[in-house]
């Protein structure tokens, strides 16, 4: 019996399926019924079911506002998972570990989701005293020294369609809630190249970061010390954090192919 191909033990349901996901790139976030049937050259009914399969398993998920689609946190789940096993991770970890040594201080690596930051993996200091690990949390990038250094190089247009046309949500007394504020302090960390959350977040907490690069010279994460604010005084932020971490994020871009 000829041994057959294994082309010829595809799912079409399947392959439609990935189809569909896979319509979602570059900055395309959302896409409607109609938008994805004219891409995949399918009729509206068979999208409809689709896109009611992989909602049901959080593959995507629907915008109640736009009544859109877009992906969902399960396809997140499984990026984490490549970039755990082949990417981000594995090149940070040991850039981290290097980093608490040198200062004695939390250390993460993080990237951006849906302008919320998500905290990949830790190194803990073994100081008594010290912040929480947040491995797998969504937290305001607006707020958070990770984020800030990562919205700081997208483009006006960009952080119009992020940034709610209200003032920003207060979590503490330094957070920044005007727009306007906001967003002259990340023209200015954008010309220095790392960012600093002053207690913005947490109250008694710090936090510097500096962004990691890959081989497209895009950013895709970040790198960061953090801890309590009695220990991150404005001279040592400046004269040994900010440069241990800025260090740190060239190591890790290095590792990814970037090329200054």
């Amino acid at each position: 019996m000829a041994k057959k191909e294994k082309s010829e033990y595809l799912i079409q349901a399947v392959s439609h399926a990935l189809d569909l996901l896979e319509q979602f790139h570059g900055e395309v976030d959302e896409l409607g019924v109609t938008e994805l049937s004219k891409r995949l050259k399918l009729h509206k009914n068979n999208v409809f079911r689709l896109l009611a399969t992989l909602e049901s398993r959080s593959y995507i998920e629907q915008n109640k506002v736009t009544e859109n689609y877009r992906l969902g946190l399960k396809t997140l789940e499984l990026g984490q998972t490549f970039i755990k096993q082949m990417g981000l991770l594995r090149q940070s970890k040991p850039v981290l570990e290097t980093l608490v040594e040198a200062c004695n201080e939390t250390t993460y690596v993080s990237i951006l989701k849906d302008f919320n930051i998500v905290y990949l993996d830790v190194v803990e200091t073994a100081m008594t005293v010290r912040v929480v690990p947040r491995v797998g949390s969504r937290l305001p990038a607006y707020c958070t020294a990770a984020g800030k250094v990562q919205i700081a190089y997208m483009s006006d247009e960009e952080l119009e369609t992020y940034l709610p046309t209200k003032e920003l949500k207060g979590f503490t007394p330094t957070t920044i809630i005007d727009r306007d504020v906001l967003k002259k302090q990340l023209k200015q960390i954008a010309e220095q190249g790392y960012a600093l959350d002053n207690e913005e977040l947490d109250i008694g907490v710090k936090c510097v970061s500096a962004p990691i690069r890959d081989y497209t010279r895009r950013i895709i994460g970040a790198v960061s010390i953090s801890g309590p604010s009695m220990r991150f005084s404005d001279e040592r932020i400046n004269n040994e954090l900010v440069p241990l971490v800025l260090k740190a994020g060239e190591e890790i871009s290095a590792k990814l192919g970037f090329q200054k």
